[in-house]
């Protein structure tokens, strides 16, 4: 469940990368693409083939992988997505859908159940949701018989897989009492839901990608993507059916994913927000371009150190300190292109999980969130200075309603801590952080109109 480019450069790596390791090919994997049928239509007539081309010091010659084995438009066919989840062959479910495609309340962790397209899929109608497959296709196994399944979530949230078990059995509560008994305990019986943490940098492929890729195969490949040697999957063993052997593959199984999701989000996903919205607030394109600048590594660096690492258990093993040079190590790879608007999008999604969990810890101890601060108020100058119709985000409508026509410091800031699908009300009303998002707002905003605002930026975030 969702095909695009992080999906095929390493869900299906790591899948065919298990089966040769293992001698074991009896895997294959079906993709379901699903806002766009884009992605399907670039791999069916190449029969699922496609190219990965690594970018970037100890990069590997390009590859064609070959574990994807049809490929099929989620939103077009989503009779045909129940049919394959509900298959018997089928064993794990898989996504990678992005925060926003689970529907879902951040603040209670539970299904959105107003939300339009959820309640068309409770109506009855093909189910275009990917909650809404899931269950259906859960439905169909408990009726036939099809055996218990597992049901992996890949996406950056805190105990994904426990969220989505929850969102499943959410979205099988709210259907009739005669459906959802029998189909909960079904559920309880045969499924599975290991959390899981990823981790591989996959930038949007570009015409120039394509371009590249066909110089080096001498063939036209137009569902190639790109990425970043570094690869990383740290899966909890709680499988309800049979697996690839991932291990093999140099997947790492561990009973503590919560701590390795807890780093990934806090660490490298908010610094990755941070250097978007920084780059964003001076016109910078790419993630590579920003963390060069000084004053943008270094305040990413102590958000990190400072603030990050004292409010998070790291997992056994891991250094901090080296965890988060290599992080900034990793964004400035150029040859990634990873554009500041894509890192950017869907903030109303992120900067809660990403950067409100550090400023809530950091305050929780006595001390100021200067830095996550700064990101924040980023973020904010980003929503209350994008054009209406530009501003990539699924709450975009809401966030807008929310603002007022005069957007200042004083007006921007307040209005957007009230906003609840983000921010909580212990953060809302917390008079130190407002001062920071007020101080930061103001530098950011104070800079938007000189003539070296990038300059003039870095030099007043480096005076804190």
């Amino acid at each position: 469940m969702g095909l695009g480019a992080f999906a095929r450069a390493h869900t299906a790596v790591f899948t065919e990368d298990a089966m040769l390791a293992a001698d074991d090919p009896q895997w294959g994997i079906i993709g379901v693409t699903q806002r766009s049928d884009a992605v399907a239509r670039q791999l069916t007539p190449q029969d699922g083939l496609f190219t990965v081309d690594e970018r970037g010091e100890g990069a590997a010659p390009a590859r064609i992988v070959s574990s994807i084995v049809e490929a099929i438009s989620g939103r077009d066919n989503p009779d045909l997505v129940v049919e394959r989840i509900a298959a018997p062959a089928t064993k794990i479910v898989t996504l990678t859908i992005t925060e926003k495609g689970y529907r879902f309340n951040p603040q209670t962790r539970n299904l959105d159940l107003d939300d339009a397209e959820t309640i068309a899929d409770l109506g009855g109608r093909p189910p275009r949701t990917t909650v809404g497959q899931i269950t259906r296709g859960l439905q169909q196994r408990c009726r036939t018989g099809a055996g218990p399944v597992t049901v992996v979530s890949c996406d950056n949230l805190p105990g994904n897989g426990e969220l989505t078990g929850t969102l499943v059995r959410n979205f099988a509560e709210a259907l009739p009492a005669g459906e959802s008994d029998d189909l909960l305990a079904w559920i309880a019986a045969n499924v599975a839901f290991p959390s899981t943490m990823v981790d591989r940098m996959v930038p949007a492929t570009t015409d120039g990608d394509l371009a590249a890729v066909e110089r080096e195969l001498g063939l036209r490949d137009e569902a190639a993507v790109v990425a970043e040697p570094f690869k990383q999957w740290v899966i909890e063993d709680n499988f309800a059916a049979d697996r690839p052997r991932w291990e093999e593959s140099g997947a790492l199984f561990s009973n503590d994913v919560a701590a390795w999701e807890s780093a990934k989000l806090r660490l490298l996903n908010a610094s990755h927000s941070m250097l978007a919205y920084l780059g964003l607030a001076v016109g910078m394109e790419t993630i590579a371009d920003a963390v060069e600048v000084d004053a943008f590594r270094t305040a990413c660096r102590s958000m990190m150190l400072e603030e990050a690492l004292p409010s998070i258990t790291l997992p056994a093993g891991m250094d901090g300190e080296q965890y988060c040079d290599e992080v900034l190590r990793r964004f400035a790879n150029p040859a990634l292109g990873h554009t500041t608007a894509k890192v950017g999008s869907d903030g109303s999604q992120k900067v809660g999980l990403r950067l409100l969990t550090t400023v809530r810890g950091t305050l929780d101890a006595g001390r100021e969130p200067k830095w996550a601060a700064l990101a924040v108020a980023a973020w904010m100058h980003h929503v209350a200075g994008a054009p209406a119709t530009e501003l990539n985000d699924p709450l975009a409508k809401e966030l807008q309603a929310v603002l007022p026509e005069d957007r200042t410091a004083d007006t921007v800031v307040p209005a957007l801590l009230g906003f609840r699908p983000v921010v909580e009300p212990y953060l809302a009303g917390h008079e130190t952080f407002k001062a920071l998002l007020l101080h930061w707002y103001r530098i950011i905003d104070n800079n938007k109109a000189s003539d070296n605002r990038l300059a003039s930026l870095g030099n007043e975030i480096n005076h804190g």
